[in-house]
């Protein structure tokens, strides 16, 4: 039998005993019957096989039989429960698995960080919520994603019926949790929630459309069945990291001489990786010039290989040095001089992927045509509500994030095909689909001074709609 260590008192020992009880009795029964609950549970293993890719450090609080950790193929996997007989039956079915019989109130015999830390329909059951995700915080990295589900109390009556008929597996009494329950504590604990959602409408074999589709639209989205919520450990500061500013530049020869005096120095050290588009005038030449006139600036100059920006922007990624990755565009539209506020809103841990935004403060008379505003609010309503964070601008060009992320986007670019001229939505949806935070940081946009846009308006546009077609199937309609 499990001891019950302090911090409880006498009810609290009662109160975990007569759980562990109760999931040893589950545990052996569950070996000759599943009931529909089966259904619920393969719906939660695709959830998270979305949220967490292969291959990373992966610990799992509650793991019962080590189904759902199994399922995600993790490099390191660790269960962690309380149920003798579930971490035996664990043992037996993934020996590749670790799986430690444990109370997740007193996590101290694993002294290792995890990637990602998994609490699925653990919450409801703990005596003390906050002491375990305190517990959970000494386990992280700054980087490590905490991901909970838990049943929403609409659900209790149903759930109750359920489990009365002998269809789903009998619950002890619950804390019946809110997503605002959950996040305040969280955020005692150390946390900060990243994004929310619901899921499964109906855990039923025939569920399959409403689960995926039906699920994501209001009112049906306020009747899910699970609650979950995507955090992180509370940002801590970086140590001053180099930066790359990468400018992408075409027909651009009117504006360089003014990056090099306008780009402030940031962190370490700031260089400028300019990567030359094809001009038709002298942009190359251009730059050549005022990297022999700026000797002291470090500077790179690239001839882009393929058309496009998001080309250029991948070429000078590739071959930028600094820790941090900035975009800024060379007709100096958004000014140079706001770089710093990127650099600090990510140093500072506010955010993971910086986004400017152009929508916030009044422009001046010519930088942005009507329709062009009209339709970056349209789309930038569409993908707010497909990725989960707040996104104002889908294509302003400044964006800064970490190299390290970035080389994660990179290298699962095929999960949402390659298609993207501007780069922007590449990044955007590739950030989302690790769970970064998300941060938009208001600039004021600027007119051109020298040359024209290189965007269509027409044939653009329908790219964009592309796009937000093949986001929801790959990112909302999961």
């Amino acid at each position: 039998m499990i001891q019950v260590h302090p911090p409880f008192d006498s009810a609290g020992q009662a109160y975990q005993q007569a759980r562990i009880e109760h999931w040893d009795a589950i545990a052996r029964q569950r070996d000759s019957w599943q009931g529909m609950g089966k259904w619920y549970h393969r719906r939660l293993m695709e959830i998270y096989r979305f949220y967490v890719p292969p291959r990373l450090r992966v610990l799992e609080l509650g793991c019962a039989d080590g189904r759902l950790l199994a399922s995600l193929q993790p490099a390191r996997g660790v269960g962690v429960d309380f149920s003798a007989e579930m971490i035996r039956r664990a043992r037996e079915r993934h020996p590749d698995l670790t799986f430690l019989h444990a109370d997740a109130h007193d996590l101290s015999a694993l002294d290792e960080t995890f990637d990602v830390i998994i609490l699925s329909d653990l919450v409801n059951d703990l005596w003390d919520v906050q002491r375990v995700l305190e517990q959970v915080h000494r386990l992280c990295t700054p980087r490590t994603r905490i991901i909970l589900n838990f049943y929403s109390r609409l659900w209790q009556l149903p759930l109750s019926l359920a489990q009365g008929a002998h269809l789903a597996t009998r619950n002890l009494y619950q804390n019946w949790l809110t997503p605002e329950d959950v996040r305040s504590l969280l955020t005692l604990a150390g946390f900060e929630a990243i994004r929310g959602s619901q899921e499964v409408l109906l855990p039923l074999p025939l569920g399959g459309w409403a689960n995926r589709f039906l699920v994501r639209l209001a009112p049906f989205n306020h009747l899910a069945l699970s609650n979950f919520v995507i955090a992180r450990p509370a940002p801590v500061r970086a140590e001053e990291p180099k930066v790359s500013v990468v400018i992408a530049a075409r027909n651009e020869a009117g504006n360089i001489k003014a990056i090099f005096e306008r780009v402030p120095q940031m962190g370490r050290g700031t260089e400028l990786v300019f990567v030359e588009g094809h001009s038709k005038d002298d942009t190359y030449a251009a730059i050549e010039r005022e990297i022999a006139s700026h000797p002291s600036t470090p500077s790179l100059l690239l001839k882009q290989p393929g058309i496009g920006k998001a080309d250029a922007i991948r070429a000078g990624f590739k071959k930028a040095s600094g820790e941090v990755l900035m975009i800024l565009d060379a007709d100096l539209t958004v000014p140079p001089e706001d770089l710093p506020r990127f650099y600090e809103a990510l140093v500072s841990g506010k955010g993971e992927f910086i986004n400017g935004v152009r929508l916030v403060y009044p422009m001046e008379k010519e930088a942005m045509r009507t329709l062009n505003f009209i339709g970056n609010k349209l789309f930038s309503m569409a993908f707010s509500w497909l990725l989960g964070q707040p996104i104002k601008d889908t294509l302003c060009g400044t964006k800064v994030l970490w190299k390290k992320d970035y080389e994660l986007i990179a290298a699962n670019r095929s999960y949402f095909g390659d298609f993207d001229p501007f780069g922007d939505f590449d990044l955007i949806f590739g950030a989302a689909k690790l769970n970064l935070k998300i941060i938009d940081l208001p600039i004021r946009y600027r007119e051109r001074t020298y040359g024209t846009t290189n965007i269509s308006r027409w044939r653009h546009g329908l790219l964009l709609f592309r796009m937000v077609a093949f986001a929801a199937r790959r990112i909302k309609f999961v």
